[in-house]
């Protein structure tokens, strides 16, 4: 073997692994990136939005802290989720965690509010009725869409996902005022 070649051959491979590395890094971006715009665009999620104490960005931020593992299907550090927000501003991995801590502290204390007025007495069987019955319409509108999806072809079920979606819209804004 001619004299330096084996530096190059290892150099190529070095060269070539992190190239992989790359590629997968950014389409692990772009699928995380991609989910999450999906489940933000859900017109579901936007009516429960209207009513949660959590900011879009903090929503996005927790998504990804808690969801995006799940996705990649690997431990990603809090380097690279900062990275995964959809907008093209970069942030650093402080900001990525203050939003994350004013998400979580945000859902804390609507927990600490539920338990204290459940603890007195505030919350009687009556009242979570109501709301049990807001989740049961959301069990049955996801396995409507996914039976839905399954079933029809394109056209006629986009059709009926969105007549679906504007019944589930219009009970759920009756539920909930």
């Amino acid at each position: 073997m001619p004299r330096g070649t084996k530096h190059k051959t290892r150099v190529y491979k070095n060269v070539s692994k992190q190239k992989k590395k790359l590629e997968a890094a950014l389409s692990l971006k772009e699928m995380v990136q991609n989910w999450l715009q999906a489940q933000l665009e859900d017109p579901i999620t936007k009516i429960l939005m209207k009513g949660s104490n959590l900011t879009v960005i903090q929503l996005e931020t927790l998504l990804i802290d808690v969801l995006a593992e799940n996705v990649a299907q690997k431990h990603i550090k809090y380097d690279e989720k900062a990275t995964f927000r959809r907008r093209s501003v970069k942030i650093t991995r402080g900001a990525f965690n203050r939003t994350l801590s004013q998400a979580k502290n945000n859902i804390r204390s609507s927990m600490y509010t539920i338990l204290l007025l459940g603890y007195l007495g505030v919350l009687n069987h009556d009242s979570l009725i109501h709301y049990q019955e807001v989740s049961s319409a959301l069990q049955s509108y996801i396995k409507g869409v996914k039976q839905l999806a399954e079933s029809s072809n394109e056209v006629d079920g986009l059709d009926k996902q969105a007549q679906i979606v504007n019944l589930l819209r219009e009970e759920l804004e009756k539920l909930l005022k």
